[in-house]
């Protein structure tokens, strides 16, 4: 059976909605988390850092998430 880290693409960004989900577009969450949570958690350190795409946009590498992802696996 494929994972979410196995559907993600190898290079490229995700957005916030993408990672941790969103119910209203029925986006399941790849990291099930809520979205403060997940912030507190890139603030702290423990999530890997967003990439600045333009003034506006915020989001993370899909390495750094499939890397995080991989890594929260192995914790359980």
């Amino acid at each position: 059976m494929a994972t979410a880290a196995h559907k993600l693409p190898e290079t490229g960004f995700l957005r916030i909605w993408q990672i941790v989900g969103d119910s209203k577009k029925k986006i399941p969450a790849l990291i099930p988390v809520g979205r403060t949570t997940f912030l507190n958690r890139v603030r702290e350190g423990t999530y890997p850092a967003p990439v600045k795409l333009t003034e506006r946009t915020t989001a993370w590498r899909v390495e750094d998430i499939r890397a995080l992802i991989e890594k929260i696996g192995g914790a359980a």
